[in-house]
């Protein structure tokens, strides 16, 4: 329990001069509010509301819906588009197939991800939340089936007051098999980019699908339900870590939902047709759509507040307003703490440059090495209990393993060379034909004459080259060790 203290009143300024000596019984009651921070949650009931900006959101966050749901379902040469091989290793997306090898690539992508969200973060504040966080769409999927369900705001308040009837009974019923139904299509997709979905779809209708798999549906199932349905604004207010950071990107060019309080103060309800200057009145009418309409349950009023995602719903509440009062848009809006003091935004600044300067940068060398993979990979291991071996001949012999590692989706034939140490051959089979995806451990010796050792250690490479393919090659580096 806490005690937030707000601005006190008129009779206790003189003691301002000495913190110290404030008391609370000089702050009237009113001024002191008392949080509890474990607190029961309040149900939010949400308005519709219809504008432009929740149009925008059509062709934001339900193509990526729609392409998380299509993806698995799609072929590729034969194959599923996107499918996550675990067991084979194998990471297949679109046409490009990635190994565990391939990982700091995957670790790269993610950098240049987190890099574009700051930087979009930077200049326009929350808007991956507010348009195409997962969180977001799928709650506002289940928030559109409970308006359908249970009726508009005022029917489901008044639903939940009521007492439990059949009609209450049905309606709650239906909401919640929705829910349940829509978290489980979610599972299910889910699972299908680790496991075949072709093969999954019959093997859990008919009771053949593994442990594992079923397990993961049922969790993400269940998850669904719990974050989209009953979690919703806490999942962004306590277990998201953006909202939490996003201030630290923030800055006062950014643009952000904001109230105009210069324009809208002092609010106060009047008829359409009344002068606001002639009431000493504001744009605003204190009608609290905006706030009826958050998803979050907060007062855009207020001020910036991390639980804001800027979705933009009290932007179109408050525009549809205006337009009914005949009062220009804009009274909420996107725009800049910088705008909203009277100054002019900078929407060119050194931190925006430098997202921009490096995300290319970063781009394009991940470009580059993607276009450049070469999907083939040699590893060479000497031996560990006998570094080396004298001949009959007086040859020295050292002996290693060889894993080659064929990435490609067409089976090859390789040929193994080695090379940096003169008149060295290998005594071994050096031909072998792989097929695609294929893996294999090759035992070999290497042989050199005394003469053309110098030194204890030598540096030698072997190479790997596909006959049908001569770009396709590969090596590996070693040390050759001899009793110098």
């Amino acid at each position: 329990m806490g005690s937030v203290h707000s601005q006190p009143p008129d009779n206790a300024v003189g003691n301002m001069a000495d913190p110290d000596q404030i008391d609370l019984q000089d702050v009237a009651p009113a001024e002191v509010a008392e949080i509890d921070l474990y607190q029961r949650r309040e149900k939010i009931y949400t308005r519709k509301i219809e504008g432009f900006f929740q149009r925008v959101r059509l062709f934001t966050g339900w193509p990526l819906l729609v392409g998380y749901m299509v993806l698995p379902w799609l072929s590729w040469d034969g194959r599923q588009a996107v499918l996550f091989d675990l067991p084979a290793r194998k990471f297949h997306i679109l046409g490009l197939t990635f190994w565990p090898q391939d990982f700091p690539m995957l670790a790269f992508l993610l950098i240049i991800a987190a890099f574009s969200l700051f930087a979009v973060t930077t200049f326009a504040g929350r808007i991956w939340c507010g348009y195409t966080c997962p969180q977001t769409v799928w709650t506002s999927i289940f928030m559109w089936w409970e308006q359908k369900t249970e009726g508009s705001r005022n029917q489901r308040i008044k639903l939940d007051k009521g007492p439990w009837t059949r009609e209450k009974l049905l309606r709650k019923g239906a909401k919640h098999a929705g829910w349940l139904y829509v978290g489980y299509v979610t599972g299910f997709t889910f699972v299908g980019y680790f496991y075949p979905i072709r093969e999954l779809l019959p093997d859990l209708w008919t009771g053949h699908l593994a442990g594992w798999p079923l397990f993961w549906i049922v969790f993400f199932t269940l998850a669904t339900y719990v974050n989209a349905g009953w979690m919703r604004e806490q999942v962004c207010q306590y277990m998201c870590p953006y909202a939490r950071f996003q201030s630290v990107m923030f800055d006062h060019d950014t643009l952000i939902v904001s109230y105009d309080p210069k324009r809208g103060e002092p609010r106060g309800s009047r008829k359409r047709d009344a002068d606001p200057a002639a009431l000493d009145l504001g744009a605003c009418i204190d009608c609290e759509l905006c706030k009826q309409v958050c998803p979050t349950g907060i007062d855009i009023r207020d001020g910036l507040q991390y639980e804001c995602i800027g979705c933009a719903l009290c932007v179109d509440a408050c525009n549809s307003v205006m337009d009914k009062m005949s009062y220009p848009r804009g009274l909420i809006r996107y725009t800049s703490e910088r705008e909203l003091a009277g100054e002019t935004t900078h929407w060119l600044r050194p931190r925006i440059v430098g997202y921009v300067a490096m995300l290319c940068v970063m781009v394009s060398v991940f470009s580059y090495n993607m276009f450049t993979r070469t999907p083939l990979e040699l590893t060479a291991i000497g031996d560990r209990q006998q570094l080396y071996m004298t001949t009959a001949e007086g040859d020295i012999d050292n002996v290693y393993t060889l894993r080659l590692l064929n990435m490609d989706e067409a089976p090859h034939r390789f040929s193994l060379t080695v090379s940096g140490l003169e008149g060295a051959t290998l005594i071994g089979e050096t031909e072998h034909r792989l097929g695609a995806g294929e893996v294999r451990s090759i035992g070999l010796r290497v042989r050199a004459h005394p003469d053309a050792l110098t030194l204890p250690s030598a540096a030698i490479t072997f190479v790997a080259r596909a006959a049908d393919r001569p770009d396709l090659t590969a090596s590996a580096e070693a040390r050759f060790r001899s009793p110098l």
